[in-house]
């Protein structure tokens, strides 16, 4: 594993944007491994602290992973706020991604009017598109939303009480022809266990994680998956496999293969998720503690990984950026 830092001293958020890295909060400041390019010199007056961006390049959307307040991006130039429910807003992660829908729309789903309800709201003319009469949702905390890479797909990591970390799965052109579809959660790995952490492997498989002391729902005897451990989720057939132990803490899971996957949690590191086998890492480079979307008692740090490059970056406290590459 090979690790560069860009030394830098007002970096607020960072995002890839296809090759390069961005801090929008700075007005799209482009940073290369070697320095700071030149940039767009702005500056807007609120502590945002992440960021994400469409996979066009095109969109962006700043906003406070424990507040409540975001600002909607084209090109790097404002087109409206966007809010989320105050309940409980200060305790875990904003939830919002961007989505291509298949009229080839750019949508972002997050949840502007609930902290239970996803909407997806067209990026450009603010419709929300999922708003309709009978909605009603079920408790859950939506976070950490991920889309799988033909935009068929969305998985929420988020929380039920008393907090319970659970992953949820959605088919995105179902829900958008019938929004009713996004108020359950039914469509969840069949286990007894907290999943902590989850991932996109491919169109339909999510790498699925319960990390040591993990809660259990029911006697361990009884579980398919235990704390420790790792499991493919086959999103169209429901299924669990190559269930397997992990040699090491973990937490923060990215797949990059069908067998690799970074891991976050304390210090980068990769798994091997067939074997259980941590192949690479980088103990004394911390990196970040979270392990849940429940990030309240935590010092947070912004990771951004990028699959097409294999390069995980991360913003320290100090304002430095770190980039991991295998």
């Amino acid at each position: 594993m090979q690790q560069q830092t860009i030394e830098q001293a007002y970096t607020q958020t960072i995002s890839w944007r296809k090759h390069d890295l961005v801090d929008w909060a700075l007005g799209g400041q482009i940073y290369s491994s070697e320095k700071k390019q030149p940039g767009v010199s702005l500056h807007y007056a609120y502590n945002f602290d992440a960021a994400i961006t469409s996979a066009d390049g095109q969109y962006a959307l700043l906003y406070t992973k424990l507040g409540t307040k975001g600002l909607l991006l084209k090109n790097g130039e404002l087109l409206r706020e966007i809010n989320r429910s105050y309940y409980h807003a200060e305790t875990y992660e904003y939830p919002a991604v961007f989505l291509i829908a298949e009229n080839g729309r750019t949508y972002l789903a997050h949840c502007p009017q609930v902290y239970c309800q996803l909407d997806f709201e067209d990026v450009e003319t603010g419709e929300v598109i999922t708003s309709i009469a009978g909605r009603t949702p079920a408790d859950f905390f939506h976070s950490r939303l991920e889309v799988s890479p033909d935009n068929k797909w969305l998985i929420s990591k988020g929380w039920v009480w008393q907090p319970m970390d659970m992953v949820v799965a959605y088919h995105i052109p179902s829900c958008i022809e019938n929004p009713l579809l996004l108020d359950s959660c039914s469509l969840r790995p069949d286990v007894t266990v907290e999943i902590n952490t989850a991932g996109f492997i491919s169109n339909h498989e999510v790498l699925i994680g319960a990390t040591d002391g993990a809660d259990l729902y029911d006697d361990e005897e009884s579980a398919l998956l235990l704390p420790g451990q790792l499991a493919i989720w086959n999103l169209t057939t429901g299924s669990l496999s190559a269930i397997v132990r992990v040699n090491g803490p973990f937490g923060n899971l990215f797949p990059i293969d069908e067998t690799y996957a970074w891991d976050l949690f304390r210090f980068p590191k990769v798994i091997n998720y067939r074997t259980g086998e941590i192949t690479d890492q980088l103990e004394g480079v911390p990196t970040s503690e979270q392990a849940s979307s429940i990030i309240h008692h935590i010092e947070s740090q912004q990771i951004a990984y990028s699959k097409e490059l294999d390069t995980v970056a991360v913003l320290t406290k100090e304002h430095k950026i770190s980039l991991f590459t295998r």
